[in-house]
């Protein structure tokens, strides 16, 4: 190994975690900590971004897609510039091998290891999307990958402190229950369903991975990365995202006490949250109105664990890194989930 090689495996990884840190407080950690003290003051989160403060969405238009990517691109800019920022610097900064020695084994340890490594990433699904990409270009597991990219949001600790405040308690035990099933359930089930061999992403692999040495040009690789990366991925989400916008009154066509506690209802409200892509902790101020509009606990069940861990944007992002019956069973265990949260909302009598 040269001098250029020892510098890039000392002065690559110093770099990715400097960013993982200093970006993960000024995005997530230094906000959510004064917002926590807005929740537990006021037992609010503000107007819901799906609403506002109507009782139903605006009806289809140009003006209704506009309106909400613009309100959903304000919420979300800086997470996404992070997002694709680590997702381009975790294949050109971090030697070769290592996410592949991390998380590159099937298996459930590695599932777990994914799942865990997400939880003070706190960000959206469709920012986590680059950083999932990034973790498929260097081998991480399909589980492993689908564990962190569930696990972002749906176990983000400071939405589980909104929703103590804001809903109840019950509410955010509901969510940790069955979030701790969805993202380790859901990531060993897409290990189990891929058919690779439990030692992918070691041995020969990895062997083969370690050899890589790219000096300094690491850099002008991440810029690369960066770029293609950001091409390829910003402007399918930002149509995507306007079309949601425009539909959301057709996902979400009435609020009111008429939306009651049936299978029919709650499955409904779980596909509709499924497709439909919010912020960080924006399910919180969603559920919020709803019940207060007087739809069902099971529906509201159904939308708190359906709305935060995938959408329509968020699977076209991440689809060319995975099989398309990864992406079926996902959103298929995604509305299962919810349709058991709203069932349990209902049983538990939340």
């Amino acid at each position: 190994m040269n001098i250029s090689q020892r510098a890039n495996a000392i002065l690559g990884p110093v770099v990715f975690f400097a960013l993982v840190i200093a970006g993960l407080f000024y995005v997530k950690w230094f906000p959510y900590y004064g917002k926590a003290f807005v929740a537990a003051a006021h037992h609010s989160l503000g107007q819901s971004i799906l609403m506002g403060g109507a009782a139903s969405p605006p009806a289809f238009s140009w003006n209704a897609a506009l309106g909400y990517a613009l309100a959903y691109g304000n919420a979300i800019w800086k997470a996404m510039v992070l997002g694709l920022l680590l997702g381009s610097a975790v294949q050109a900064l971090l030697p070769a091998d290592w996410v592949a020695r991390v998380l590159g084994r099937t298996g459930f340890g590695t599932t777990v290891a994914g799942g865990l490594l997400a939880i003070p990433g706190m960000i959206c699904t469709c920012c986590a999307a680059p950083v999932v990409v990034g973790l498929r270009q260097r081998h991480a597991s399909p589980g492993a990958a689908t564990a962190f990219w569930l696990g972002n949001s749906i176990l983000n600790p400071a939405t589980l402190v909104f929703i103590g405040f804001v809903l109840g308690w019950n509410w955010a035990a509901l969510r940790l229950g069955l979030g701790i099933v969805m993202v380790f359930g859901l990531g060993y089930l897409v290990d189990r369903i891929t058919g690779i061999s439990d030692h992918e992403g070691t041995d020969p692999q990895l062997a083969e991975l370690a050899a890589r040495r790219e000096g300094l040009a690491a850099f002008a690789r991440w810029i690369t990365i960066l770029a293609r990366m950001t091409i390829r991925l910003v402007p399918e989400y930002i149509v995507l995202v306007l079309f949601l916008g425009a539909t959301r009154a057709w996902l979400f066509p009435h609020i009111g006490p008429e939306i009651g506690n049936t299978l029919w209802w709650i499955a409904i409200f779980a596909l509709a949250g499924t497709l439909f892509v919010i912020p960080t902790a924006g399910e919180v101020p969603i559920v919020q109105a709803m019940l207060s509009l007087g739809i069902g606990a099971g529906p509201a069940g159904a939308l708190l664990m359906t709305l935060p861990p995938i959408s329509l944007p968020s699977l076209a992002m991440i689809a060319p890194s995975f099989r398309a019956r990864v992406l079926i069973v996902v959103t298929v265990g995604v509305i299962a989930v919810g349709v058991l949260g709203g069932l349990l909302a209902v049983g538990l009598k939340l």
